[in-house]
């Protein structure tokens, strides 16, 4: 195990949640690439990590299941003998009228991007709590702060992952722990390309102030800077990577 101890990366086979894993391996942290269905990738992810002199596992596991959560973290605790950073990255995305939005889009939008929040925190919090340490940040959206059209459901998990962050922030300060969560805006993934056509990217890039779409890594260099020393004393935050977007 690394000296900085242990991260867990939900979701972390891909786009965003890759380029956080490979970030907060750089720092030093043992990693746990967590995925539930993509085990290709989330090896890839890996062997980069160890190709670049760094340390981790992959472990597959379906966030919106409490007990296989509960498993993982129990998993990470005993390989590494403490959890340092949980990442609660994992997600999906839907776009759809809200008159077209079924019962099961809706508790699979909620399973995922907010139950599998709950889930993590409320597995690896009693680990925290006892080392009177630890880091927790979550990728919420800026769509879940201002909202989105067509994307209701989805908007509406990650502003209940506002709440829940600020919330939680409260609670566990106490007890040493830092809840803290980004805000990604239009960030160039296979999720933003496998859900709008070019011609839409490129108005969003437009619009974006800084002109152009953000990166993975722009969003991993923020939770690596949350997961740092320097931000010791910054909690209940949500941080905006969006280049200017809202």
């Amino acid at each position: 195990m690394s000296n900085k101890g242990c991260a867990v990366v939900t979701g972390a086979s891909r786009g965003i949640g890759a380029a956080i894993a490979k970030a907060l391996a750089n720092d030093g942290y043992t990693v746990l690439i967590n995925f539930s269905a993509s085990e290709k990738k989330a090896i890839q992810v890996l062997d980069d990590i160890i190709a670049n002199g760094g340390d981790g596992c992959a472990y597959k596991c379906d966030v919106s299941s409490y007990k296989e959560v509960s498993d993982m973290i129990a998993y990470a605790k005993n390989t590494c003998g403490r959890i340092d950073v949980l990442v609660n990255n994992a997600g999906i995305s839907q776009q759809k009228l809200f008159t077209d939005i079924t019962e099961e889009d809706w508790n699979k939008m909620v399973g995922i991007n907010l139950s599998g929040v709950f889930n993590c925190c409320r597995s690896v919090l009693p680990h925290m709590i006892r080392q009177k340490s630890g880091r927790i940040i979550n990728i919420s959206s800026v769509w879940g702060v201002y909202g989105a059209s067509c994307e209701v459901h989805y908007s509406a998990v990650k502003a209940g992952v506002i709440g829940l962050t600020k919330a939680l922030a409260k609670e566990v300060a106490p007890s040493g722990i830092t809840v803290n969560a980004v805000a990604p805006g239009c960030i160039l993934t296979d999720m933003l390309t496998g859900e709008l056509d070019s011609d839409t990217i490129s108005s969003l890039a437009r619009e974006t102030p800084l002109g152009r779409l953000g990166t993975p890594e722009d969003v991993a260099g923020a939770v690596s800077f949350l997961a740092s020393e320097n931000a010791g004393f910054i909690t209940g935050q949500i941080l905006g990577v969006d280049g200017g977007f809202c």
